[in-house]
């Protein structure tokens, strides 16, 4: 049972890694930009750690996987950031989707706080489509205001991110 479930984890965490391997994976649509803001851009490096969660009840019957996400943001994102994630593969090869929330904390071209990234990837019979978006609302501190979209790229097992955004005078 136990070499099943780190079996099923492990093709879970390479589904989700996969979605990032073609260049520039991400939401085509881009942020909203309004009146008397202008776009900015980040980009850096990241580590991440994929930590796999027992399942409720027997691990057979779990009709998704479950793992917390680690990592450590590099460049102008200065960051780490903690997170759950849910998995779930279908019996197509190459078909599966994820869904994750991560609350980021640090510095972003100087301005302090924090902010929550909401992922959602899907593959469809080997096509990746991923994005990553800011929560609207959720930058508190210098980063209130902040939205936005985050592009993933992973080339030679080397994770790094391209951050569109905004920061808006909160009301």
């Amino acid at each position: 049972m136990k070499n099943r479930s780190r079996a099923a984890a492990g093709v879970i965490v390479g589904f989700c890694l996969s979605l990032g391997l073609s260049m520039g994976l991400g939401s085509a649509a881009e942020p909203q930009v309004r009146k008397g803001e202008t776009m900015s851009h980040a980009s850096g490096t990241f580590e991440v750690k994929l930590t796999p969660q027992a399942p409720e009840g027997k691990p057979e019957d779990a009709p998704v996987g479950r793992m917390t996400i680690d990592k450590q943001f590099h460049g102008d994102l200065e960051a780490t950031s903690k997170g759950e994630m849910l998995a779930a593969m279908t019996s197509v090869k190459g078909s599966a989707g994820y869904v994750a929330m991560e609350k980021v904390t640090g510095t972003l071209k100087g301005r302090t706080g924090t902010f929550v990234l909401q992922h959602t990837g899907t593959m469809n019979r080997g096509e990746p489509q991923l994005s990553v978006t800011v929560v609207p609302d959720s930058g508190t501190g210098q980063l209130a205001g902040l939205s936005g979209k985050m592009t993933i790229d992973i080339a030679d097992g080397k994770h790094s991110y391209t951050f569109e955004y905004t920061l808006a005078e909160t009301p």
